[in-house]
This record gives structure tokens, sequence and C-alpha cells, in this order.
């Protein structure tokens, strides 16, 4: 069994739940992100093969058997990039909403929002 894989389907089912349980919009976006951590985990335990080494070439060994795949690594560093910045844009947004209705709980802003369109 590889324990990767386990601790990285856990941690989605935590920041999943995290995800739809919380009212808070900051837990929600910490939800959010254990989830997408958790699925670049997962990707990187799936593009691993033992006993192979990183695909720079050593003492002339240019046989592709020999080295792991660079393609899922170069594809999770791209998504980490990437959920890093939807997580800097949705930060963005929490900070305005709290500055226009001075709450987190996503119940109440949408509660306050429906007010104002009265």
């Amino acid at each position: 069994m590889n324990y990767y894989e386990a601790v990285a389907m856990v941690l989605f089912c935590i920041g999943f739940a995290t995800l739809f349980i919380n009212r808070n919009l900051v837990k929600k976006i910490i939800g959010l992100n254990i989830a997408d951590t958790s699925v670049w985990l997962f990707l990187a335990a799936r593009g691993y093969i033992s006993g192979r080494a990183a695909p720079i070439i050593r003492d002339g060994l240019a046989d592709a058997s020999a080295y792991i795949n660079p393609i899922p690594a170069g594809l999770i560093l791209t998504g980490i990039v990437i959920s890093v910045s939807v997580t800097a844009f949705s930060l963005a947004l929490v900070v305005s909403l709290y500055k226009r209705y001075e709450t987190l709980d996503l119940d109440e802003i949408l509660r306050l929002a429906a007010g104002e369109e009265e």
C-alpha cells in the first residue's frame, strides 16, 4: 500500500469537508488549499517510480528506462503556482467583502447582499 496516496485521500476528504461545513470564508479558502495540496501530493506519489533517478544524464547513461518522467513534476509545479495565485485572488476578494459587509460569514453576507438589492 502506498501511504502517500492514502494520506492524500484523507487530506482531500478533510479539505472537502472543511469547504462545505464552514460558513467562514477564510476557513473555506483553507479547506480549498488543503484539498488542492492533497491533489498535488497524490499526483507526486503516482508519478514516482522507485529505483529510477531524476532525468539528469550522468555517466553517459542515456537509457530512458533509468529515469523518471519529468512531466508530472512540471505539471505539479505549474499547478502549485496557479493555486497560489487563486488563493491570493480569493483572499483579496474576502478582504473586499469584509470591508463592505464587516463579516466573514457567508450566510450573513448573502443576507446583507439580498437586503441591498431590495
